[in-house]
């Protein structure tokens, strides 16, 4: 409670990193509760959503017109496929039908409404080796034609299928008539209006979707001996070079085909002028800013074709952009979020996922003819934002800063600043530093407001969210920067941002930490391995050797290193000086590791094994695994004890009792922790 002199309001003063906090880690729980994609039709609304209190699953709801909310699967529904392991574009609609993919044993499943879902798509001989995503039905809703990626033999394969959309009869459903196999992925089949033609997009090892990707049409049609079903003929090529990441193809209502394209460093909307071998893309409205995102998951809609119309997304520092462009006018209005994503149209009417900085993401419908004539753009929201009642006093707004790095670089990132509405700090003292590590890497920090951040910040934190050179959203340079250079380029910017925000008198520079998960999680082990710039670290399901991942990891990313550090054993010796594991010598801060047990991204031995030789240096360390947990905490159970756990670690270390009741984590050769970085209460 404040006191008051002379009727000025005092806020007593504690240590940075002892302050009390409205938010508990279990309010993370409810605040993971976020939506994730968002479907359109008659009048309808359709999300996914997490519920880390129901085990991490994500359940879909339907929002009527009226405004009526259900949810129409079963309660222990979870729509999730593990598709590339990252997965996504779990489910679709038509006609008011759901078509989803069940986590349980990764089958198609056709729920009607007001009635239990049924399979129709064979049960495999071995569980869960055949995998669905990234569907859509004809225009008469008799066929769904998706990607498959086969587990069934020592190969994995990567196939769009076409297969009935109706419920079996009696017995198994049949097995799906294969039309595009080969190329080592496939994404995005995507259906013409008339239904003769299917567009999607592949690529090959050693590539990702964001390196080259290219843009492929054939015909749909029915020959005997498919079921009824169609077969692809004519396929060929229409776009995609060595040099060009292509995403997101659409057809136009006319039969023209869209697609997104980075051939001039930014992701933007293209319109193919043939659909053959000798196509051209013109752009439909030139940006210098990303509408396309990586592939990482399938399903991603930052534009839409309407009949005379088309829409984008894109951000900047004014807010979320949505350009409209009717034949020669182009519009371009900012709405007040930070991004929009997951767009759907429906009519004259714009569904998307609105993020903001100060209040969790919310499904958006956006009156899109309202706006075609003229008037302002008007929006309503859809859902209720999960999330704790964190008052705005209380809320760090993150700040977008541009910092010097090595060799004349310039990166960039986003600082969040300890804020409290009810202590203040000692009077000299400097707050301790997060320097958060995206994943991907080739991914990018996201300014959308976040509970797992303001719980580190209403504490007594900074953090500053590092976009690294690699990232992405400024350009297929800026993201290329990372080629051959990752454990270099990601580490040196990492290091930049911290020292350079204690020279600016920011943060205290006896106590930066640093923390990441996956990809970051590497950064995090190389920075502290081969740099005294910090005290202390938190590895989430990070890579500590990098020949054991080039081996073990899942097909997805099976050559990703080899752009990011080299191919694959060539450079061995290569990945060999890379891995943390290989430098452990330099390896003398603390770090807590968290682990998911079944993890098939970065497997459990890569934590072990980094644990193992801390012990053997007898580095105060702590490691918690997860049984239950794949690549990413989704129980409410783990997201809590893992954010308490790193709240324990990081109070023992530099000597602050956290606030409110949290489970102490115990941490191996505790009594080997200096005393250079600890405060004094």
């Amino acid at each position: 409670m404040s006191a008051e002199v002379a009727g000025v309001a005092v806020r007593p003063t504690l240590p940075y990193g002892a302050w009390p906090s409205p938010i508990d880690a279990r309010d993370l729980v409810t605040g993971s509760s976020q939506p994730i994609d968002v479907w359109a039709a008659g009048g309808r609304t359709w999300w996914s959503q997490t519920r880390p209190d129901q085990g991490g699953r994500q359940q879909i709801i339907r929002r009527d017109s009226d405004g009526a909310v259900q949810d129409p699967l079963p309660e222990d529904w979870s729509a999730r496929t593990r598709v590339h392991e990252y997965g996504g574009a779990a489910w679709w609609i038509h006609d008011e039908v759901i078509f989803s993919v069940s986590w349980s044993d990764q089958r198609i499943y056709r729920a009607e409404p007001d009635r239990l879902p049924v399979p129709i798509t064979p049960l495999p001989a071995v569980p869960a080796a055949l995998r669905y995503a990234d569907g859509q039905l004809t225009p008469d809703g008799a066929i769904c034609i998706c990607v498959r990626e086969s587990h069934t033999d020592d190969e994995v394969r990567n196939e769009i299928v076409a297969l009935s959309a109706s419920a079996p009869t009696q017995g198994d459903p049949p097995a799906p008539v294969v039309l595009v196999a080969g190329p080592d992925f496939v994404a995005a089949p995507r259906i013409s209006p008339d239904g003769t033609r299917l567009a999607w997009i592949q690529w090959q090892h050693p590539n990702m979707p964001w390196d080259s990707t290219e843009l492929w049409v054939g015909d749909l049609v029915t020959e005997a001996g498919s079921r009824g079903l169609v077969q692809l003929t004519n396929p060929r090529q229409v776009a995609g070079t060595a040099q060009e990441s292509l995403v997101q193809p659409e057809w136009g209502p006319d039969g023209s085909l869209y697609v997104v394209s980075d051939r001039s460093d930014w992701w933007n909307v293209y319109r193919a002028t043939t659909l053959g071998p000798e196509a051209e893309l013109v752009a439909v409205h030139p940006l210098t800013a990303e509408v396309g995102q990586p592939a990482w998951i399938f399903g991603q809609s930052r534009y839409l074709v309407g009949e005379a119309t088309i829409w984008m997304t894109y951000s900047s520092a004014k807010g979320a952009h949505l350009v409209t462009v009717t034949g020669s006018s182009v519009r371009d209005d900012v709405l007040p979020f930070l991004a929009l994503a997951s767009l759907r149209l429906d009519g004259s009417r714009i569904v998307a996922i609105g993020t903001r900085a100060t209040a969790g993401p919310v499904v958006i419908a956006i009156d899109g003819a309202h706006q075609q004539s003229g008037g302002n753009l008007t929006f309503t929201v859809l859902n209720e934002p999960a999330g704790s009642e964190l008052a705005e006093s209380a809320i760090s707004v993150p700040q977008w800063i541009d910092f010097p790095s090595a060799d004349g670089r310039t990166a960039h990132a986003l600082l969040y600043l300890p804020t409290s509405a009810e202590v203040a700090p000692p009077a000299g003292e400097k707050p301790p530093l997060l320097v958060t590590v995206h994943g991907g890497p080739t991914a990018a920090a996201s300014p959308a407001f976040k509970l797992a951040t303001q719980y580190w910040t209403t504490r007594g934190f900074a953090v500053v969210d590092v976009d690294y050179g690699g990232s992405t959203g400024y350009g297929r340079p800026y993201r290329r920067l990372l080629d051959g250079a990752w454990g270099i380029v990601d580490v040196e910017d990492a290091c930049a941002a911290a020292t350079w925000l204690a020279e600016q008198g920011l943060v205290d520079p006896n106590r930066l930490a640093i923390r990441g998960q996956s990809a970051g999680g590497f950064t995090t082990l190389a920075a502290l391995a081969t740099r005294d710039v910090f005290a202390a670290g938190a590895s989430h399901f990070g890579v500590a050797d990098l020949s054991a991942l080039a081996k073990e990891t899942h097909k997805f990313e099976l050559r990703y290193l080899d752009g990011l550090i080299g191919p694959w054993p060539e450079a061995a010796q290569i990945y060999a000086e890379r891995s943390p594991l290989s430098q452990i010598e330099g390896f003398n801060r603390p770090l807590i590791v968290l682990q998911g047990a079944e993890d098939a991204v970065v497997p459990p031995s890569q934590a072990e094994a980094i644990v193992d030789a801390l012990a053997a240096k007898h580095v105060p360390h702590a490691y918690l695994l997860f049984p239950g947990e794949q690549h990413g905490f989704r129980r409410a159970e783990n997201i809590i004890r893992s954010l308490e756990a790193e709240l324990s670690f990081y109070g023992q270390v530099f000597g602050f009792e956290p606030a409110g009741s949290v489970e102490p984590v115990e941490i191996a050769f505790a009594d080997r922790l200096t005393s250079a970085t600890r405060i004094s209460p």
